[in-house]
């Protein structure tokens, strides 16, 4: 870690400091004497998770954004509006997703532009395909890190993720738990498959029932399989980072020895948001079905951020402890998990209190 790589932005009204690496992405916030972490940044979200298109021609049947060939790309001017107001509000990074990001005509421009005009620092997250020389050396050049997305066929997953490695990318997994999928990640913690070596880590996403997407709640219906996931990663240690979705919050404090420092309950609206291809904006990208965002063509990042009912109705939500997490020690840590879908909860404390 040198100092260059490091973004440091002092909050003096509210008492702390954030310091940013760019090079890992980490991100630390430091309280000053006498008072608590924040609950929100009232400044502006410090990360942006940012749709740049709805294009793909994958059409995975777990895909809660139902994204085609006929998906959309926002427009690069767009793309550079939200920039100019994200550096303003000192936004440390943004994470582009879709559809498939990397396949929008001008990938590579938003990379550079993100970066080397605006100082933010770009990830994304892809399916794997559309990875030409040209994107992975601008991946290489701009980005903090890609997270490539377990689907089948699992041997075009392996081709791409080996691209990725071969051009010495820090490369992220992101692989969906849900009832169909917990027993092959029990099997790769059980035993390494070799083409995870090399990875920086993989990332563990709850599966959000939205949309047309339907799965049961894997601790009422695989309450075995989730306890042995779960022992699984309380008693190994890999040669790779393992990390979870802020989604999966409530499972990890029921079920796992983690120091609350390393916790991080839901940030939506608190710490990041979501923009979509067309310029709506929401706390979350999962509200995107389900509730009626809010157009940037009419209004501020800035004043949504503060003034958005949606933001403010969230936060509220998350401040407020229901009836089966008011006596929960754990709550400070969790938030009660998710304050939008109830189906989310990993928690065996709602389920057995």
């Amino acid at each position: 870690m040198t100092e260059s790589n490091i973004s440091i932005k002092r909050y003096s009204h509210q008492h702390y400091t954030a310091l940013f690496d760019k090079s890992t992405g980490i991100l630390i916030r430091i309280e000053d004497a006498g008072f608590k972490e924040p609950f929100w940044c009232h400044s502006g979200p410090e990360l942006l998770d940012i749709s740049i298109t709805n294009w793909c021609d994958k059409y995975c049947e777990i895909c809660y954004r139902n994204s085609n060939e006929n998906g959309k790309h926002m427009r690069i001017v767009d793309y550079e509006s939200i920039l100019v107001q994200a550096s303003q509000m000192g936004v440390f990074q943004v994470a582009l997703g879709g559809g498939n990001p990397n396949q929008h005509p001008n990938f590579c421009d938003i990379l550079e532009l993100t970066k080397e005009k605006y100082g933010i620092i770009p990830s994304y997250t892809t399916n794997g395909r559309g990875l030409s020389k040209t994107i992975l050396k601008a991946s290489k050049k701009y980005c903090g890190a890609v997270a490539i997305s377990y689907y089948e066929p699992i041997d075009e997953f392996i081709y791409s993720l080996e691209l990725l490695k071969s051009m010495r990318i820090r490369t992220n997994i992101h692989y969906v738990i849900s009832s169909t999928s917990i027993k092959q990640a029990i099997e790769w913690l059980e035993s390494i498959p070799i083409f995870l070596k090399g990875i920086n880590a993989i990332i563990f996403l709850n599966y959000k029932a939205t949309g047309d997407k339907k799965d049961n709640n894997l601790l009422l219906n695989h309450n075995n399989l989730y306890k042995k996931f779960f022992d699984l990663l309380n008693s190994n240690t890999y040669p790779f980072k393992i990390g979870f979705d802020s989604c999966s919050i409530s499972g990890i404090v029921s079920h796992m020895s983690v120091d609350s420092v390393y916790l991080d309950p839901c940030e939506s609206a608190r710490f990041s948001a979501f923009i979509s291809e067309d310029l709506m904006m929401f706390p979350c990208s999962f509200m995107i079905n389900n509730y009626q965002g809010i157009s940037l063509r009419e209004h501020s990042i800035h004043d949504v951020w503060q003034k958005g009912n949606l933001f403010n109705v969230l936060r509220s939500k998350l401040r407020q402890k229901d009836i089966t997490c008011s006596n929960c020690l754990s709550f400070e840590s969790c938030l009660g998990g998710c304050p939008i879908f109830d189906n989310l909860s990993l928690c065996s404390f709602k389920h057995d209190g």
